[in-house]
Formats: C-alpha cells, structure tokens, sequence
C-alpha cells in the first residue's frame, strides 16, 4: 500500500531527486521546500511519514520535528532525518528531538527502502492513532 509521505529539504534538487526516490517505490509524495513551507504543509496534511533534512535556514529539521512530536495529532507519525552529518552526536541530537530514522546523504534508493521497511509497524500505528484523534487519513 503506498504510503503518503512529506519530503522537507531547502535544497531543491535534494528535495526532488528524494521525492522522485520515493514515487518509483510507489509512494504519494509532497515535497516542501524549507521550514516554513513544511510547518504550513504539515498542519494541514497528515501524512504516514516524514522526510527531513536536518540543517536549513531559519528552523531546522530537529526543531520541525519537535514540533511533530508535540502535537497529538503528529506526535505518532514516523520522522526519517536525512542529513550530511555523519557523527554520531547528530544521530543522537535527532534521537532526542524524536526522530525514528536517521540517513546520510546522498540518499540511494536503497536507503529509503530500507528506512520505509523499518518504520512500517510504526507507520500503520500511527495511522490508527490519528483516526482515533479525528485527523484526516
């Protein structure tokens, strides 16, 4: 079953070479250029996972991701940070701001299977859990 999923990158080819990534495993993808889009994008479609890169402008990926987990109607949804940092204090700063999933840039194809198939299981709990608190599938 394809997923809906929201890619958020500032960088455009990044954002569309991970969105058109995501449409040949068969998935519906919005993609979202910068924090404020997202923030706009995400409050008002409630997808079954995220895509976030972690360094933009202005609010970064973790702070968006903050902000997912704080609201009841998003705090399920499975977040992925794909970021160019390697170290593992990144990895463990996205752990603590509530990321599922995290990938190093460039993304392969590969890497994104591999993420989806992780965040499966957490993807479908998700989805019951915004039923039951009356969002939008």
């Amino acid at each position: 079953m394809p997923l809906r999923i929201v890619v958020v990158d500032d960088d455009k080819a990044t954002a569309t070479y991970l969105g058109d990534s995501l449409r040949l495993l068969g998935h519906q993808v919005q993609v979202t250029l910068g924090p404020r889009s997202a923030l706009t994008q995400l409050s008002r479609l409630i997808p079954d996972m995220v895509f976030l890169d972690m360094n933009m402008p202005g609010v970064d990926g973790l702070e968006i991701c903050r902000y997912l987990r704080r609201d009841p109607k998003t705090a399920r949804i499975p977040v992925v940070i794909v970021s160019a940092n390697e170290q593992q204090a990144y990895k463990e700063a996205a752990r603590k701001a509530g990321a599922n999933y995290y990938i190093v840039k460039p993304a392969m194809i590969e890497d994104l299977e591999k993420a989806i198939g992780y965040l499966s299981p957490i993807t479908a709990r998700a989805h019951h859990s915004n039923v039951e608190h009356g969002a939008t599938p």
